[in-house]
């Protein structure tokens, strides 16, 4: 960590801001970023020597964020519908509409939309792909292709922006 500049250490903070938002079980900012930086120092998490050290550990609490999530969903079963119906009308409204938006631009790609029902219900990726028949590398390169459909169609949904 030491080839980490410091303002490389203000885009993680922020990153980890993002990943931390709405999060159950109170987990703060700081919570998913120290634990992040514990994982890759304690080796728990080796970075691969052609990822940058910013992007990697970006991942690393995204990815922290999701097993919280899935912790969640299952300590506490329909813990999501709970969070969801006590949202404000607007709220409801936007994400409506965002999951509209999402199967419009993947309209074309069933396994695409395949992919975003599984996460949508929890489901891990292994799940998703013996749920619908996929490799490991099947699963992998559609999610690449979602990201940069994403990415390249500038969509940009935040839920929990006020």
């Amino acid at each position: 960590m030491a080839s980490v500049s410091e303002a490389d250490l203000l885009r993680l903070k922020a990153l980890a801001r993002l990943h931390a938002r709405g999060l159950p079980g109170g987990i703060e900012w700081s919570d998913l970023f120290h634990e992040a930086l514990a994982r890759v120092l304690e080796g728990k998490r080796r970075k691969p020597e052609n990822v940058e050290m910013v992007p990697f550990v970006a991942e690393v609490m995204r990815s922290i964020r999701n097993e919280h999530w899935r912790r969640a969903q299952r300590e506490v079963p329909g813990a999501m519908d709970t969070i969801v119906s006590q949202e404000n009308p607007e709220r409801r409204l936007a994400a409506a509409q965002a999951l509209a938006a999402l199967d419009r631009l993947f309209a074309d790609d069933k396994l695409a939309l395949q992919i975003m029902a599984g996460l949508g219900v929890g489901l891990t990726p292994e799940e998703i792909r013996q749920r619908y028949g996929m490799t490991p590398t099947e699963y992998d390169s559609v999610r690449k292709r979602m990201r940069r459909k994403l990415l390249r169609d500038g969509f940009a949904w935040r839920p929990f922006d006020e």
